[in-house]
């Protein structure tokens, strides 16, 4: 046997021993064996390096050092889960799906829903290419380098794999080895961490990979995003996962029905602290890709699936002070102040109290004894006051009236929860808010510039808006606190490049009050051009697709505002982009306006996502259910036969693929 024939034949014998024990949990070789033989092989390949394999075992133990994560779009977005907590949320939400498929027979796949941090892994021709974490869903840090060291992803694959796709997991460290991890720290003398989620998600930003790779990280894999992947349903999804090498649970069940989701939420809640690891709820899923697809997108999550979370932990403690936080749109937000308490593995100081009816509601007061969840185990609350501990001299919560931080009169229009400060332009943390807010990274997504930074900024009299951030040099910044001259450099040129941010973006940055992402996307396309957009009525605005009256009414304020307009016609001399590019106009017609489309079944010469993109690029809405306002029925393979049925009662025109083509001369 050749050298090379050696280390091929050491590679893969490991891969399979690697296989064996991190993702079928079944070792049929000691770990003295299976080192020994890492031994031998790191030997071969340090001797002879013309032979390196770029999947070879040895690289689990990293020693790659990243300073900086690129951040990098992710091909097929990664959406956000809705979620419920009872049955009937469960039962509301298959109406809803039902109203859209008809009289379809819908199963449902049922998942544990894994507590950890969300990975994106890319393979190509059976190579893991790229791992890219979460981050807001349409773009991540690229921690390649560190997946690489977790045992229980496969840099090769095994089987019949599709040549390209994504597959979605969590990466999480089981409690044993969090446990473990735990024990070595306080030995050594250091602070345990505080619970096994944020601990795995800090790990993946690690410089140092070795040091990853010191870590028992796992990666548990529950969904695949591609074209044209061949595969029929979840559950199908799950299997071939498994057959491809990847550590997918076995717990997943078929279900025929809400009754029996509820049987498996019912079984794990009680059951999941029998589990290795930990787990906040369960993911039901339409079993059926094509049922999927039928019912598509919000503009965060897919109509497709719910998380179900089980109930929340619940502590006791004292509500030590009532304090009020003012938001970058002027809200007022009371924050409850607690003395510390362990709550679901992290240390709770402060809850929202979210305005001044809930405080009156619960009749909480400083000096209580209350009781704190986790909604959905992430965001802190105070659910209740025992009444029993309360001090017979207790006064009423008496909300403020005034603006904690610039002393104006704070108001509360009508039908409004909260109360706000008016003072736009002159109340410190709306200024500083609606600056980091427009340096965020769904925005301007500004390098080198932070919030901490953005508050040092207008301390020292440097920036009074997000316009101001065009005009500093690095003489005015490199004498700030903290500031070197490599962060002073970053920081300018970080601004510099925020300039090639597209329209929508900058349009979203702006922070009209009710202008999210997806609106501003909408309002861009609609109207091309600030110019257009700032000269729009109300009822202009209103015409355009899902666009409300109070969104209307809030842009209309927003460029009614001198100060406004003086500081976008500062950003539009300083170059933002503030139309949209020849690329995104290239193509865009409005033949199919006010024209409504709805699209089912299975599509030959083009995806259901380029259906509904060339819809949209022409003019048109898409819309997932059929209604007296639905103009064309787009009709593929395997249409339902209850949308058929409605579309011809409604007197719907029902076209097939080639004559909706046709219509665009494709």
């Amino acid at each position: 046997m050749s050298i090379e024939q050696k280390m091929t034949s050491l590679r893969n014998e490991l891969r399979e021993h690697n296989y064996k024990y991190y993702v079928l949990d079944e070792p049929s070789i000691s770990d003295y064996e299976f080192d020994m033989k890492l031994k031998e092989l790191q030997t071969l390949e340090a001797e002879y390096p013309g032979f390196q394999d770029p999947t070879s075992p040895t690289l689990r133990v990293g020693g790659m050092v990243t300073k900086n994560f690129e951040t990098v779009p992710h091909e097929h977005r990664m959406y956000s889960l809705d979620n419920s907590y009872s049955k009937e949320d469960l039962e509301d939400w298959e109406k809803r799906i039902q109203r859209i498929l008809g009289d379809a027979e819908v199963e449902f796949t049922c998942e544990l829903k894994y507590d950890g941090a969300s990975i994106s892994l890319t393979y190509e021709n059976g190579f893991l290419v790229k791992a890219v974490t979460r981050g807001d869903g349409f773009q991540g840090d690229d921690v390649t380098n560190n997946i690489k060291t977790i045992k229980s992803v496969p840099l090769q694959l095994k089987g019949d794999y599709p040549s390209k796709f994504d597959i979605r997991g969590e990466i999480i460290l089981t409690l044993e080895g969090f446990a473990k991890m735990n024990a070595e720290r306080v030995e050594a003398g250091e602070d345990p961490y505080m619970n096994p989620r944020n601990t795995a998600s800090g790990s993946l930003k690690l410089q140092d990979s070795a040091l990853v790779a010191q870590r028992p990280l796992e990666c548990l894999l529950y969904s695949i995003a591609g074209d044209n992947l061949g595969l029929t349903s979840q559950f199908e999804v799950l299997e071939k996962a498994r057959v491809w090498g990847f550590k997918v649970p076995a717990v997943a069940k078929l279900c025929k029905s809400t009754a029996e989701v509820m049987q498996f939420t019912d079984y794990w809640a009680i059951h999941r602290h029998e589990l290795p690891y930990e787990t906040d709820g369960v993911v039901v899923k339409v079993n059926s890709i094509q049922q999927q697809e039928e019912l598509g997108y919000t503009a965060k999550s897919p109509r497709w699936a719910m998380a179900y979370k089980f109930k929340a932990e619940q502590a006791t403690t004292t509500l030590n002070k009532i304090t009020y936080q003012v938001g970058r749109t002027g809200a007022i937000t009371p924050v409850a102040n607690l003395a510390p308490v362990l709550l679901a593995g992290t240390t709770v100081k402060r809850a929202s109290l979210h305005n001044a009816d809930q405080i009156a509601k619960i009749d909480v007061r400083e000096g209580d004894t209350v009781f704190v969840e986790k909604g959905g185990e992430i965001i802190p609350k105070i659910v209740g006051v025992d009444f029993t501990k309360r001090s017979v001299d207790s006064e009423p919560t008496k909300y403020i009236e005034n603006c904690p931080e610039c002393g104006t009169e704070l108001i509360r229009k009508e039908g409004e929860a909260q109360h706000f400060c008016p003072n736009d332009i002159g109340c410190p943390p709306q200024i500083t808010g609606r600056i980091q807010h427009f340096i965020s990274r769904k925005a301007m997504d500004i390098e080198g510039l932070g919030g901490e930074t953005v508050e040092l900024l207008f301390k020292e009299g440097l920036i009074g808006n997000y316009a101001d951030l065009y005009i500093l040099t690095k003489e005015q910044i490199l004498p700030l606190e903290r500031m070197a001259d490599k962060s002073a450099e970053n920081l300018v040129n970080g601004v510099q490049a925020s300039k090639a941010i597209p329209f929508e973006r900058v349009l979203f940055a702006l922070g009209i009050r009710y202008v999210g992402e997806t609106v501003a996307k909408k309002l861009a396309k609609a109207f091309k051009d600030i110019e257009a957009l700032m000269a729009a009525s109300e009822e202009d605005l209103v015409a355009v697709d899902e666009i409300g009256e109070r969104i209307a009414a809030s842009v209309v304020s927003f460029f009614s505002e001198p100060a406004n307009v003086a500081i976008i016609e500062r950003l539009k001399s300083y170059g933002l982009q503030f139309s949209l590019s020849e690329a995104q106009l290239e193509n865009q017609t409005e033949l199919l306006k006010g024209n409504t489309f709805v699209i089912s079944g299975v599509f030959e010469t083009i995806s259901r996502n380029d259906l509904k993109k060339l819809i949209e690029d022409n003019g048109g809405k898409v819309s997932s259910s059929i209604s007296s306002k639905t103009n064309f029925l787009v009709a593929g393979d395997n249409m339902g036969p209850s949308k058929r049925t409605k579309a011809e009662g409604l007197g719907v025109p029902i076209i097939s693929e080639q004559e909706f083509l046709q219509k665009l001369n494709v």
